[in-house]
């Protein structure tokens, strides 16, 4: 039996790609393994604070007990952090705004990657001094973006500021092996183009969630 987590990105409730994508996935999922844990974290209904200089000296602190203040400005960060450790699979259902991560997806890696929890700091590494401490994890990264060819070697791959950011910190979330992405483009023409690579991706999700469920 696997955990699954899915953390929905997407600023709409209706109309959102990415969460039909996600409805597919953990539908495939519960009928592969109807024994299976899946845990919604949704960023439109619970977003994330952001990091703050308070925030900073909590996580930061040297001392061997937080104060009370302390201990509830990261309270928030110990939430999310604890889900992202009890899971098997992390599911990232975002789409691309403005060629990156919605606000609500990076408050939430920056609530996620910390000091002590999920990455150690040491000096005496040299010029690499942070190591996660997190490993094993599976990502799966289901995104819809308005344009296209935003893939390696494509015409807007320089403009894609989503996967290339989630791909730089994905090691602090305990992810070792290359992630998973399915993705639709095309949403802003809605043209025949959309249509196509739409099916392909719930399809490619749905076997992706039965591999994952099963293996």
């Amino acid at each position: 039996m696997k955990t699954f987590l899915v953390v929905q990105a997407s600023a709409r409730k209706a109309r959102s790609i990415t969460r039909e994508l996600a409805r597919c996935f953990v539908d495939a999922v519960e009928e592969a393994d109807p024994k299976a844990q899946i845990h919604t974290r949704d960023l439109l209904d619970n977003p994330p604070p952001f990091v703050t200089e308070d925030w900073i000296a909590a996580a930061f602190s040297r001392t061997p007990e937080l104060s009370e203040n302390q201990r509830a400005v990261l309270a928030a960060s110990d939430e999310l952090i604890a889900e992202v450790k009890a899971a098997d699979v992390i599911v990232l259902a975002t789409p691309m705004y403005n060629y990156g991560m919605p606000a609500a997806l990076k408050a939430w890696f920056d609530q996620v990657i910390r000091i002590n929890q999920t990455f150690s700091f040491d000096l005496a590494r040299g010029e690499q001094p942070i190591e996660p401490t997190l490993h094993g994890k599976t990502l799966v990264i289901l995104t819809a973006r308005g344009e296209g060819y935003f893939g390696a070697g494509e015409r807007n791959a320089s403009m894609n500021h989503l996967e290339t950011h989630i791909d730089a910190v994905k090691h602090f979330l305990g992810v070792d092996a290359p992630s998973h992405l399915i993705h639709v483009d095309f949403q802003e023409f809605g043209d025949e183009r959309h249509q196509q690579s739409k099916a392909a991706a719930m399809k490619e999700a749905e076997a992706l969630a039965r591999q994952l469920a099963t293996r």
